[in-house]
């Protein structure tokens, strides 16, 4: 059976949420979300000023849409490299290189303010308690590296996924411009990969 397509109502409403939401972006990359002014996202998206609010209560509503996206986004994307011939240290390379292209497709005001949405206390509930796929994914990964003999049995594969990533984020937002960027990932990969040595 087809998917029903959505009314036409429907359909300029979800136009309308997603001229907002591409305004309100192009705004927090511009200004960072405290600064951001939502006069400025109506006018780039041409509504009124309380439609902005009829789609996102708060500025931080915009950054849950735009986490829900993206976090599906790098979920795909690190299917399908799964889908290759790999072992633990590529699978976390993998990782590493598709948040460092969030950043970059982020800018990095706008991927740190996405990263502190996270760690807030203001933090919006979301509304399915949803998990993040890409530390389920790594930790699934570190799991078969255990049942290869290629991790420590001891090795806890959700916490040391949930470290990896949490150590990632802040590396990445600590250390934006320094020169020596690049190896020093490296050596975060290659140290964590050491702590799990069997």
């Amino acid at each position: 059976m087809a998917a029903e397509r959505p009314s036409a109502r429907e359909a300029k409403r979800l136009q309308t949420r997603e001229r907002l939401l591409g305004a309100a972006i192009a705004e927090f990359k511009r200004s960072g979300m405290a600064e951001a002014d939502v006069g400025a996202i109506v006018a780039a998206a041409g509504v009124a000023h309380g439609t902005f609010f009829f789609h996102f209560p708060t500025k931080e509503h915009v950054l849950l849409e735009l986490e829900q996206r993206e976090e599906q986004r790098l979920a795909n994307q690190f299917s399908r490299f799964l889908r290759t011939e790999h072992d633990l240290k590529a699978s976390l390379v993998e990782a590493v290189r598709l948040v460092v292209a969030l950043e970059r497709r982020l800018g990095a005001s706008l991927f740190k303010d996405f990263l502190a949405l996270h760690f807030s206390q203001t933090r919006p509930p979301t509304e399915d308690g949803r998990n993040h796929a890409l530390i389920v994914q790594v930790a699934q990964e570190i799991e078969t590296a255990q049942a290869d003999g290629h991790a420590a049995s001891d090795v806890n594969p959700m916490n040391s996924a949930v470290f990896f990533l949490l150590g990632l984020y802040a590396l990445l937002t600590t250390t934006t411009a320094w020169p020596r960027r690049a190896a020093m990932l490296d050596d975060y990969v290659a140290r964590t990969l050491r702590s799990m040595q069997p």
